[in-house]
């Protein structure tokens, strides 16, 4: 291709100009979050090789279906792009592996070919936004991030533009934690399985930043393993994507596209769908009957106990593995708020042992019981974000060590800090307890559902 983009498997996006010059987030071969996930379609053979001849390849965070270890390997020629994270981790751990790394300057256009330039935009979150300008064209890169502050210079830059085009995380919701459990063992039906149709969703979010075209992105996933293929009711088909799609503003593309710009072309690029039969556990070095080691235990206690801000929130942590529970207290006389996460042996100690912990969560497998009141957030604000983004990220565990944190990003961007702010305390909590409430007395395909939720949309474009 002379000038334009396709995208192809999970989150990967591939840029031409004279032929490939950029791919995203390349997930081409392996398993992700110990073995749970696998991808949804095969990569052509071609489009294999398309990736392996592009100069530069953007990694937009450390999550293994964006950063696949396995498909790095093929790509060690390349030069690797990364946003400017505190803590500088996914920079650090892969110049320590021996690859050319380098670090996108925050918000600033840097070349990469005559035709094609980049913006990248890191956040709070450990994840990033990337911007890319093919010749007069914008590509708006959203991959699994949420709007942390950023929502507002997004759309502000999408306006430059006439056209436009926005690849983001879209579907029912299961590409995040979603095995919770009752105290007396029934597990919990997720959001997801509403179904609430997803075009609906996609051209809301189309309108809110403004683009031309919306392209679904960063889920197409399948689960693999015995214990967490439960878990496949809720992934989003690509029949899905178009479900409830409606705008005046917009048009939905594909999930896999082709876009010629030298030829003002759009293909449907058909990848073989791939079935699947569940994979035992064991096979990714699993058995869910191990034991905890005593020097495992201690090792598990000290990394959660590093991570200060669980004791503020907390009152203790449980993990039963192997049917043996170990309890790590944070207030000795005090019961009364905690989790309880049941999982296998290995898995949980490579996550802890490499400071991965959000893979763990992320594979659905493991399950997981809070005792006490946690509201419609679950796990956020006070567990996930201080383990999985600051502290294993981030490498913010303490007190002193968050504030530097915190202040390195409000120094980056003041107002857009505060906006990040508002948006999850005050919008996002809003928002997920609004839709609990509309579910029980509308149905999501009624009249007045949708003009609820395009109301919401339209105060949160005001606000942020």
């Amino acid at each position: 291709m002379e000038l334009g983009f396709e995208t192809i498997g999970n989150a990967t996006l591939i840029c031409h100009d004279n032929g490939p010059v950029l791919v995203t987030d390349p997930w081409t071969h392996g398993a992700a979050y110990f073995g749970s996930w696998t991808l949804s379609h095969e990569i052509p053979e071609e489009m294999r090789e398309t990736i392996q001849r592009c100069q530069y390849v953007w990694l937009s965070h450390g999550h293994p279906d964006h950063l696949s270890a396995e498909s790095l390997e093929k790509l060690r020629e390349q030069t690797i792009l990364v946003p400017n994270h505190f803590g500088g981790r996914i920079r650090d751990d892969l110049r320590e592996q021996g690859f050319n790394v380098h670090v996108l300057v925050d918000r600033v256009w840097t070349q990469l070919s005559p035709r094609i330039r980049v913006l990248c935009i890191p956040d709070m979150n450990q994840d990033a936004v990337l911007l890319v300008d093919v010749d007069g064209r914008l590509l708006v890169n959203l991959n699994d991030a949420g709007d942390r502050g950023w929502g507002r210079f997004v759309r502000s830059m999408v306006r430059r533009y006439d056209e436009s085009y926005l690849l983001a995380l879209s579907g029912y919701g299961d590409a995040d934690m979603i095995n919770y459990f009752t105290e007396d063992g029934q597990r919990i039906i997720p959001y997801a399985a509403a179904k609430t149709p997803v075009g609906r969703t996609i051209a809301r979010q189309a309108e809110f930043y403004g683009a031309r075209y919306f392209v679904p992105f960063s889920s197409m996933h399948k689960y693999q393993r015995a214990d967490s293929i439960w878990a496949s009711e809720y992934t989003t088909t690509l029949e899905d994507y178009g479900r409830g799609f409606e705008s005046e503003s917009c048009t939905l593309l594909p999930a896999f596209v082709r876009c010629d710009f030298a030829k003002d072309d759009k293909q449907l690029i058909r990848p073989k769908e791939r079935a699947l039969l569940p994979v035992d556990p064991k096979e990714f070095g699993d058995d869910w009957g191990e034991m905890l080691e005593a020097d495992e235990a201690r090792t598990l206690r000290e990394y959660f106990g590093a991570i200060e801000h669980l004791g503020s929130v907390l009152d203790f942590l449980r993990f039963r593995v192997g049917g043996q529970d170990h309890v790590i207290e944070f207030h000795h006389r005090r019961f009364r708020r905690g989790i309880t996460f049941e999982a296998p042996r290995n898995s949980l100690m490579t996550a802890v042992r490499y400071r991965v912990f959000d893979d763990l969560l992320i594979g659905n497998f493991m399950k997981t019981t809070l005792h006490g009141d946690f509201g419609e957030g679950r796990l956020y604000p006070d567990f996930s974000p201080y383990v999985a983004k600051y502290a294993d990220n981030g490498k913010a565990r303490t007190r002193n060590e968050l504030k530097t944190y915190f202040s390195e990003y409000r120094r980056r961007d003041p107002v857009g800090f505060l906006r990040g702010q508002v948006e999850a305390h005050c919008v996002r909590p809003l928002q997920t307890q609004s839709a609990e409430l509309l579910r029980t007395l509308l149905p999501s395909d009624s009249t007045a559902f949708r003009t609820a939720k395009e109301t919401f949309w339209k105060v949160r474009r005001a606000l942020l």
